[in-house]
């Protein structure tokens, strides 16, 4: 279902974010990102000069290359509009500070221990939310199939599907629980698939 239609308006402004997973031949992985701010009407900025139609006042891309356990191996930012363009891109490189770091429950917590304030760039900083999870969402088919290749090298044949392996094998407890509304310890979709960790109410057997 789409949003309630809108009361008339005039678009100011428009902000675009592209995200991209990849395999990499080497068997890395890349995930990028693309921020773009236009206006729709021309201005003068006293550091750019004019600003037109559609020319970018913001344009950041950064590539995270991380490996199958979601360690980051690289991380290279690159600001090629700003709105201080002999000040803004000198942030661009302490992103390459991120590596070494897991892709987990408090990654950006940690990058902003490294990237954070006057080292990095609001702009940039905010894509690495995303980043994270796509990362995630990219690797999750990757490490679905590893753990069936690791049980059946293992002669595990229990009949557990992939997720299950890897919940169990993380302490019983998935990784995204309790990180949104659905996957929260008091939902349904708790209830049904891990009723062990459910924590809402008793309303009758578990689906």
């Amino acid at each position: 279902m789409p949003l309630s239609p809108p009361a008339d308006r005039e678009l100011l402004h428009l902000r675009d974010i592209a995200l991209r997973g990849y395999l990499r031949e080497d068997g890395l992985y890349d995930i990028e990102a693309h921020l773009t701010d236009t206006k729709t009407q021309g201005f003068t900025s006293e550091e750019r000069g004019y600003v037109a139609v559609g020319e970018p006042l913001h344009g950041m891309w950064m590539r995270m290359t991380v490996d199958q356990d979601l360690t980051v191996i690289t991380c290279e930012a690159v600001t090629e509009y700003s709105p201080y363009p002999q000040v803004c891109p000198q942030a661009a490189v302490n992103f390459s500070r991120l590596e070494g770091l897991s892709i987990k429950r408090g990654f950006v917590k940690a990058a902003m221990e490294r990237v954070g304030g006057t080292a990095g760039c609001t702009h940039l900083r905010e894509l690495l939310q995303q980043m994270a999870t796509v990362a995630f969402q990219t690797l999750y088919s990757v490490l679905m199939r590893r753990e069936m290749a690791r049980a059946a090298d293992a002669g595990e044949s229990d009949g557990a599907t992939a997720e299950e392996r890897v919940t169990a094998r993380a302490g019983g407890r998935p990784v995204l629980l309790n990180t949104c509304l659905a996957w929260g310890s008091d939902s349904p979709v708790i209830a049904k698939r891990w009723p062990h960790l459910y924590t809402g109410p008793n309303t009758g057997p578990k689906p």
